[in-house]
């Protein structure tokens, strides 16, 4: 148990607060303990009876049945994984970014979700950090089951495939992978290889919240790759001297 224990609070805090809830919400759905018809979202009943907690608990639950509970053990890994490899990564020292960027899809998910009638939030959420994941390393070489290799930007798409395969669906994961690509084009690509205006900036009062562990300085320095021009037009050489390890690649299920 002390493994599991250290293991647990070795994951960065806020992917753990997120895996957390994620595991203890379904099972309490599948204990009984609360009637899992009340976690899932409905525009009727959040609209016309202000069921305020169900976009967030339709983002926490998963039914666990014999034919989902492989499902939700793959997505509860990928949370797992990329989560904490975006969390120490590319925000490594900002969780306020990171709160906001989780924030941001999520609201674009909730939106998405209430317009299309949909029931379960997880799976698109997990994506979008996936997505996002992906094109910080998009150039990383991965392997994936049954010995396939291929670039991670290929990666959200071929899991598309995978849960589609598996669970039946790709709904889920094409609006995370939009969400995802969203925020990747208006917080990065748009501002920082385009030349166009800043649309996303994380509130100050997230930094109070949420301050960033070194440098004291608030936002990102540059995504992994661009264009020289769009280096020189974002800020010159004063902003390339912090730039990240973006990551190896690994196997699926290390």
């Amino acid at each position: 148990m002390s493994d599991i224990g250290d293991w647990f609070r070795s994951i960065p805090l806020i992917t753990r607060t997120w895996f957390a809830a994620s595991v203890a919400v379904p099972f309490i759905g599948k204990l009984g303990l609360v009637d899992p018809r009340n976690l899932m979202l409905s525009p009727e009943l959040f609209f016309n009876r202000f069921h305020l907690w169900r976009p967030l608990t339709a983002t926490l639950y998963f039914p666990i049945y014999p034919n989902t509970g492989f499902l939700y053990l793959v997505n509860l890994y990928f949370l797992y994984h990329y989560s904490t490899r975006l969390e120490t990564g590319a925000f490594d020292g900002r969780p306020a970014d990171y709160v906001f960027m989780l924030f941001f899809n999520w609201i674009c998910i909730v939106i998405t979700g209430l317009l299309m009638n949909m029931r379960l939030l997880m799976i698109p959420l997990i994506m979008s950090v996936l997505y996002i994941w992906a094109q910080f390393n998009k150039d990383t070489i991965v392997s994936f089951w049954f010995g396939t290799r291929f670039k991670a930007h290929y990666l959200p798409w071929v899991i598309l495939v995978f849960n589609f395969i598996i669970g039946g669906s790709f709904v889920n994961e094409l609006i995370g992978n939009l969400v995802g690509h969203l925020y990747f084009f208006l917080m990065f690509k748009y501002p920082m290889d385009l030349g166009g205006r800043s649309f996303l900036t994380t509130p100050e009062f997230l930094y109070r919240f949420f301050p960033n562990r070194r440098g004291g300085v608030s936002g990102f320095g540059t995504p992994p790759t661009r264009r020289p021009a769009a280096q020189e037009q974002a800020g010159g050489g004063g902003r390339g001297g912090g730039r990240h390890n973006w990551g190896q690649g690994f196997r699926l299920g290390d």
